[in-house]
C-alpha cells in the first residue's frame, strides 16, 4: 500500500504513467526504484519520488478518518472505473465501498437549478434507488445535492474534488458526513487538500467512470456537467438528458445533448430501460503487456516524431500510435516507454479523457 501510494503521489506520475511503470517493473516498489533513472533519461537528473514522510502523514490522516485505500488493480477498487484509461491510481474511500460494484447511474446538473430540475432530480434519485440502482454525483450545490439527499437511504456515492476531510461546498458538510457512513465517499486527492479549479474536471471523469449511464438533468452549454457528459462519451458510457425549455439557458446543454443523440429522460423508467440493455462490464486486471519481438526503435527519432505530432489539441494515444506507424511500425511498448519519459520530463501532459498534448 505504501509503495503504491508513494508512486501515485510522485511528481509527474499520472494515471497512465502509473499503469506503465507497474506493467514494466512488476510492482510499485521496483517502479519507485527505477523512477529516478527513468526521469534522468527524460532530462530530469534531480528527480526524486514523493517524500516518504508526506506519505506517512497522509496514511495517518486516512486512519483517523476511517478511510481505506483502494489501488488500481487491487481488491475493492471499482471494477467499472478500472476500465477507464485515466482511472485514478489510488482512491481513498469511506463507508460502503461495495456500492461501487453495483449498477450505478450518475446524476449531474447545474448548481443554480430551477425548481422543476430539482423536483425531477429528487424523483429520479428516489425511483432509481428503489429499483436497486446506486446514484453517483459530485456533491456540488443544486442538482448534485438533491440527487445525493434523495438517494441516501437507497445508496449513493459522492466523489469529492478535494480531500475527503475538505467537504466542498461547506453547506454540504452534514450531507457529506452522512454519505461517508450511510453511502460511500471517494476521492483521489490527499487528505487536507482543499479543491482547486482544476480538481473539479478531474473529479468529473470519476463520476462518469463509476456509472453505466450519466443523466444530465439541467446544464448550460458550457458547464461542468457537460464536461462529465463528454467524459462519459469518451468512456463508452450511455448519456441521457432531461429536456428543458429552449429559452432557458440552464437547459441549453441538455437540449444540445438530445439534438446530438442522447436518450431523452421523462422519468426513471427511461433510465432503467437503457440499463436493461447494457451488459455488466467484465472486471479488468492490471497485467504487464506481452513482450514485443519487434526490433527496438530509435529512441531519439521516436521522441522527436512524438513531439512533432503533438500540439495543444489533445490526441488519443491510439491515434498517435497510428500516425507514428504510417511510415514504419512503432511497437506499442516502445511508444508507452517514450510517453512515460516525456510525461515525467514535462514535455507532454494528459488532459481529462486521456488525450495527449504538447506542453
Amino acid at each position: 500500500m505504501f509503495a503504491r501510494l508513494r508512486l501515485a503521489r510522485s511528481r509527474r506520475v499520472g494515471p497512465a504513467t502509473f499503469r506503465r511503470l507497474i506493467a514494466e517493473h512488476g510492482d510499485a516498489t521496483r517502479a519507485l526504484a527505477a523512477l529516478p533513472e527513468v526521469a534522468a533519461q527524460a532530462g530530469d537528473a534531480k528527480y526524486r519520488p514523493a517524500n516518504e514522510d508526506d506519505i506517512r502523514r497522509e496514511i495517518r490522516a486516512a486512519r483517523k478518518a476511517d478511510a481505506k485505500l483502494l489501488t488500481l488493480g487491487g481488491p475493492g477498487y471499482p471494477s467499472r472505473l478500472g476500465e477507464v484509461g485515466d482511472a485514478p491510481a489510488v482512491l481513498w474511500a469511506q463507508g460502503r465501498t461495495t456500492l461501487a460494484q453495483r449498477r450505478c447511474v450518475a446524476i449531474v446538473g447545474t448548481r443554480n437549478a430551477s425548481s422543476l430540475a430539482l423536483r425531477m432530480t429528487r424523483a429520479l434519485s428516489r425511483d432509481l434507488t428503489e429499483a436497486g440502482i446506486v446514484v453517483v454525483s459530485g456533491l456540488a450545490r443544486g442538482v448534485d445535492t438533491v440527487a445525493h439527499s434523495a438517494a441516501l437511504d437507497g445508496g449513493t456515492i459522492a466523489v469529492h474534488a478535494g480531500g475527503l476531510d475538505c467537504i466542498y461546498p461547506a453547506e454540504n458538510a452534514d450531507l457529506g458526513t452522512q454519505i461517508a457512513t450511510q453511502g460511500c465517499a471517494l476521492s483521489e486527492r490527499p487528505f487536507g487538500l482543499s479543491p482547486q479549479a482544476r480538481d473539479f474536471p478531474r473529479r468529473n471523469r470519476i463520476v462518469s467512470g463509476l456509472a453505466q449511464a450519466v443523466v444530465v438533468v439541467e446544464a448550460a452549454a458550457r458547464s461542468g456537467s457537460m464536461i462529465t457528459a463528454r467524459d462519459a462519451l469518451d468512456q463508452g458510457r450511455e448519456v441521457l438528458a432531461v429536456p428543458g425549455h429552449p429559452l432557458d439557458g440552464r437547459a441549453s446543454g441538455c437540449n444540445m445533448l438530445l439534438r446530438d443523440g442522447a436518450t431523452l429522460v421523462r422519468g426513471a423508467e427511461d433510465v432503467l430501460e437503457v440499463l436493461d440493455r447494457l451488459t455488466p462490464p467484465p472486471e479488468v486486471a492490471l497485467t504487464p503487456p506481452a513482450p514485443s519481438m519487434q526490433p527496438e526503435a530509435d529512441t531519439t527519432d521516436l521522441r522527436e516524431r512524438i513531439l512533432t505530432l503533438l500540439s495543444p489539441v489533445p490526441v488519443g494515444e491510439d491515434q498517435l500510435l497510428r500516425d507514428l506507424s504510417q511510415d514504419r511500425p512503432v511497437p506499442a511498448p516502445h511508444l508507452a516507454a517514450e510517453l512515460s519519459e516525456l510525461e515525467l520530463s514535462g514535455s507532454i501532459a494528459r488532459r481529462p479523457g486521456g488525450g495527449l498534448v504538447r506542453v
